[in-house]
Order: C-alpha cells, then sequence, then structure tokens
C-alpha cells in the first residue's frame, strides 16, 4: 500500500473521495512483484456514451445510444498504461516500435496480453469500467470537464503536440500530461488501450456490471493515441479490430480485482 487515503490534490472531487474512502480499501497500491502502480476505482452510476461532442466534432453513432452503467464493485485501474520496462521485465522481450522504458508497450495484441496478465494475475479492464474510470466524474468529451479542443493538449499526446507539432510522431513517456480526477494518467492519447470486452453496438437499455458480448469477431480498444485527432481522444470514443492485429499505437492498461 502506498496511501490509503485518496489525495485531495489529485482526487479534487469530494463526493469522489467520500466514494473511493466508503469501500474501506486503499486509494494507491503498487503490486510488489511488477512495481506496477493503481488506484481505486470506486462503485457508481453513469451515461455511457456520448452525450456531449466537442466544440469541433460531433458524436459519432457508434459512441450512441447513451446508456446508464451501474458498476457494483470497486476495482484497481493502472495509474498508467503498461510501459515497455514493465512489459520487458514480465515477458522477456519488448516488443515495441516506439523504443523507451517509460514510454506505453505497443505492438502488443490482445492475444498477447493474454500471457502478460496470467503472469501476472492482473487483467484488462471491462470496457464500461475504462469509459467510467476515464470520465471521473465528467460527462464532456475530456476528463477535464471541457469541451474545448484546445486543451486536450494538456491531457494527452495526440497528433497535434507529436506528428504536426513537430516534436516527431510517436508515443511518449507516461504520466508527463496532467492526470484525471482518480490519478489515472494517459487514458487519452498516447497508445488506444485494449479492454476485455467483444465490439458490438451499445443497447439503449439500463446496464449493471456489463461484460460485454459472450462471443464475437473483434476487440475494442479505447481512448486514442499519438496518431490521432482530437474526434478519437475522448471519454467516449471505441472502435475495434481483430483479436490478433498488433500496431505502434496500441497498448494496454491493467487492471486489478482487489
Amino acid at each position: 500500500m502506498l496511501e490509503a487515503q485518496p489525495d485531495p490534490s489529485v482526487v479534487t472531487d469530494a463526493n469522489l473521495r467520500a466514494a473511493i474512502t466508503a469501500t474501506g480499501l486503499a486509494w494507491r497500491v503498487r503490486d510488489t512483484a511488477t512495481q506496477i502502480e493503481f488506484v481505486l476505482i470506486p462503485p457508481g452510476t453513469f451515461q455511457m456514451g456520448c452525450s456531449q461532442g466537442s466544440n469541433q466534432y460531433g458524436c459519432y453513432s457508434f459512441e450512441q445510444p447513451v446508456h446508464q452503467v451501474t458498476l457494483t464493485q470497486p476495482f484497481y485501474m493502472g495509474r498508467t498504461e503498461i510501459t515497455q520496462a514493465q512489459w520487458q521485465a514480465v515477458m522477456g522481450y519488448n516488443p515495441s516500435y516506439w523504443a523507451g522504458a517509460n514510454n506505453p508497450v505497443e505492438q502488443v495484441s490482445w492475444n498477447t496480453i493474454q500471457g502478460f496478465l496470467a503472469q501476472t494475475g492482473m487483467r484488462l479492464p471491462t470496457e464500461a469500467e475504462w469509459e467510467f474510470a476515464c470520465r471521473a466524474g465528467t460527462t464532456t468529451p475530456f476528463y477535464n470537464g471541457s469541451t474545448d479542443d484546445n486543451t486536450l493538449t494538456n491531457l494527452a499526446w495526440f497528433y497535434f503536440n507529436t506528428c504536426s507539432g513537430g516534436t516527431g510522431c510517436g508515443t511518449r513517456p507516461v504520466a508527463t500530461k496532467l492526470p484525471n480526477a482518480f490519478g489515472l494518467y494517459d487514458t487519452l492519447g498516447n497508445v488506444w488501450e485494449w479492454v476485455n470486452d467483444w465490439y458490438s453496438d451499445y443497447a439503449a437499455g439500463a446496464q449493471v456490471d456489463p461484460p460485454g458480448p459472450a462471443t464475437g469477431s473483434y476487440r475494442v480498444f479505447r481512448g486514442g493515441s499519438w496518431a490521432n485527432y482530437s474526434d478519437s481522444c475522448r471519454a467516449s470514443i471505441r472502435y475495434s479490430t481483430g483479436p490478433g492485429y498488433a500496431n505502434n499505437d496500441v497498448g494496454f492498461r491493467a487492471a486489478r480485482t482487489p
């Protein structure tokens, strides 16, 4: 355990702090074997999907319909995307194109990640868990509570501050942009993050602890990457591809069940 109670300078919302404290679980912990850091995400209810677009981009049909989701159990979410150093320490090799020990691991498929998870006792978050954790109580496209695409540069590494910003395409070291109100870094941008779910269109009805479809052809990834514009780096965005797909803008973030 690193910190039992949520730090008010990080979890600035009193309601979120109260929800975390009410679980009776430590807020910030570190996995002993891997040294991967996690923060606690409390139970809660939220509106999943795109309820409002940004100043530059509207909602896409595949982000809708907006529907109520209730998560009844707390879970731990990795404070950062899994880094290349963390992956190599477990798996013994580094598949990444953009080299950097503290950069997120990429060129890892959903299938390949299962080996890492099996060795560490971790798991991928569900799609609903991911969005709830990314939003951290917000309903806006970006987790700073804004609809202004220009504010995204403070939160995320994406096309306009990597490729077109003159600093070079590719990933950046994790935790170098502002975190959200749960203390999570880079949920938007840097690399897309695989989640556990098979892909399907959203249903309109309210759901409780949705695990995603029982079967499918494509797995979901969330959050956008260094290669994307701001329309693909927002809390509601979702894309999917085959579970064997690997690319230099796709990585993951681990979760743990308490």
